[in-house]
């Protein structure tokens, strides 16, 4: 089915990148100047944690769920369902895995669409229907189409050089003669402020994302409704799930369709995933679009 893409949508993702640039370019330019000795060390390590992570996020990912890689011997169907989507998507066959949890669930990673790896937990294939299993790899297809973990690598950038000053600048400014205790403090206190814009630019990227997948599903499979029928049987399971089995697997909350633990009202700033009511609707309005209402 033809492509018709969400021009608030794009707007919105512009937006925020405009916004995390200049974000980018104030505190490295402050950083330049208040600790010129300093920065580059800082901007190095930076810069090599970055890349650790783009190209090892597969197996840190798989490794903190416990999801394991499965032939098509063991799961010939969950081949066979993600190949037919794949030719559909344009994409080529991921690696796929499995990990065991009563949380029904799915996430995508990989750097590029040649290197992605498509993981369920076990609960999700005993929750959903075919049709609503085949939304749900579909939106997690999407991801590894519209290359989402190179997206959030390089919008965490600033995010991790403030974290890395927030964290040890009290410690360098006791050692760092050259720079003074005074500009590691001044450094310090901006970078609290640097990393809750940036983290909030983040999430509101990383919610966006979630609406492309959402819409990229929609016209994947041409069935917008299975999603929405996927998204509410897994959130009125999870009501159901321990907290502490939900607690869990919070760490890669940004991987999953739906996060395991979520916040409300003001939280929702640092929220990975948009509103599921939201969610809904927006998946409601794909529908009508498709249907040729307007």
């Amino acid at each position: 089915m033809k492509w018709k893409r969400d021009w608030g949508l794009t707007g919105r993702v512009f937006m925020t990148w405009a916004l995390l640039l200049l974000l980018y370019l104030f505190f490295l330019g402050f950083l330049n100047l208040v600790l010129p000795n300093a920065f580059g060390m800082l901007l190095a390590f930076v810069v090599v944690f970055g890349l650790i992570q783009y190209f090892f996020s597969a197996k840190l990912v798989l490794m903190s769920t416990h999801a394991r890689v499965v032939g098509e011997d063991e799961y010939p169907e969950l081949h066979q369902m993600i190949g037919k989507l794949c030719q559909e998507a344009d994409l080529p066959m991921p690696k796929i895995a499995v990990m065991p949890s009563p949380v029904p669930n799915a996430f995508a990673t990989g750097r590029n669409p040649k290197n992605a790896v498509v993981a369920v937990t076990d609960s999700i294939m005993r929750t959903l229907n075919r049709e609503e299993l085949e939304a749900v790899l579909a939106h997690e297809l999407s991801h590894v189409k519209n290359r989402d973990i190179l997206t959030m690598t390089v919008a965490s950038f600033v995010a991790m050089l403030a974290s890395l000053i927030m964290q040890n600048a009290i410690f360098y400014s006791i050692f760092d003669n050259r720079e003074g205790g005074g500009a590691w403090i001044i450094a310090w206190i901006v970078s609290i402020v640097v990393w809750l814009v940036a983290t909030i630019l983040m999430m509101s990227l990383s919610r966006y994302r979630e609406y492309a997948a959402d819409r990229g599903s929609a016209y994947i499979t041409g069935n917008p409704a299975a999603l929405r029928s996927a998204l509410t049987k897994i959130s009125g399971r999870m009501d159901q799930v321990p907290a502490k089995k939900k607690q869990e697997m919070s760490g890669a909350n940004m991987f999953y369709i739906l996060p395991a633990l979520s916040g409300k009202s003001f939280m929702e700033l640092f929220s990975t995933h948009p509103p599921f009511e939201k969610r809904l609707a927006a998946l409601e309005e794909i529908e009508r679009e498709m249907k040729g209402y307007s």
